[in-house]
């Protein structure tokens, strides 16, 4: 008896010795894509001249995805890009003021000595000085005109349509030929990372922090298992159904991961 009471408290001991396991609670959610983009022609009205992608094509940052006929920006960039790199007009007045700075002082010594006359120094000067603003004129002339080289530049770039992300293209709307001024020619989708969208009960508002780590198992028939972090905790609860909203970030390396599909969130709560 009095051995069986032992074995009893050493087995109560032995329990208590042995530390609470995580809870883990298992929510509803839906993997979406990080942005959605519909690119257009920003505004600017033409015609398309090409489309280089189609719905299902993954693009790049920075990939051009069409373009608008541009023959009259096209052309009125390269004028204003030579008028840029005129130099000509520059040299000439420098040249001019340098011959100018030269014979003030040649004549210097001659008008010190008293044996030039002091309305041909005064000539002299003058000259020297309008030379220095023929300079500064044309100095900001072409100031000016590499000014409107970059307005050119924007005005032609703004014809040709880039990504913004890299993703897929979701939706292809318009194709050549097709007039544009204020439609989308398609819809981008970027899905590295992924978003997971969850709606939690009130009850677990003060155990969900930023940063958390969540189990998330995409639906049948991707399955497998991978690892979200908490990026967003909605701050307004909804009255009516008693739940708030939860984005966690998944990453998604070479697009393993469609978006859209319906997934298990699992949070190790305690």
């Amino acid at each position: 008896m009095r051995f069986k009471k032992k074995l009893i408290g050493l087995l109560f001991l032995s329990i208590l010795a042995i530390p609470l396991s995580s809870k883990a609670l298992e929510f509803d959610g839906v993997i979406e894509p990080r942005r959605i983009i519909n690119l257009g022609g920003a505004g600017v009205p033409g015609i398309i001249e090409k489309v280089f992608v189609d719905r299902g094509d993954f693009v790049r940052q920075g990939q051009v995805i069409a373009t608008l006929q541009a023959g009259v920006e096209k052309a009125a960039m390269e004028m204003a890009r030579y008028r840029a790199e005129m130099e000509a007009g520059i040299k000439a007045k420098e040249a001019n003021l340098e011959f100018y700075t030269r014979k003030k002082l040649m004549n210097e010594e001659l008008y010190k000595k008293q044996v030039l006359p002091f309305s041909q120094m005064d000539e002299i000067e003058t000259n020297k000085i309008i030379a220095e603003w023929q300079l500064k004129d044309a100095i900001e002339n072409k100031k000016l005109a590499e000014l409107e080289y970059k307005r050119a530049l924007e005005a032609y770039n703004r014809m040709i349509i880039k990504s913004p992300i890299n993703g897929v293209v979701v939706e292809r709307f318009l194709s050549p030929g097709e007039y544009i001024e204020n439609q989308s020619i398609v819809k981008l989708a970027q899905i590295d990372p992924l978003n997971v969208e969850v709606v939690l009960p009130v009850s677990y508002f003060l155990q969900i922090k930023l940063g958390m780590k969540a189990k998330i198992i995409p639906e049948a028939p991707i399955g497998g298992q991978y690892i979200a972090e908490v990026k967003v905790i909605d701050r307004v609860i909804d009255a009516a159904s008693g739940t708030f909203g939860v984005r966690l970030e998944l990453s998604n390396p070479g697009y393993k991961l469609p978006a859209g599909l319906k997934c298990k969130v699992i949070f190790p709560f305690k």
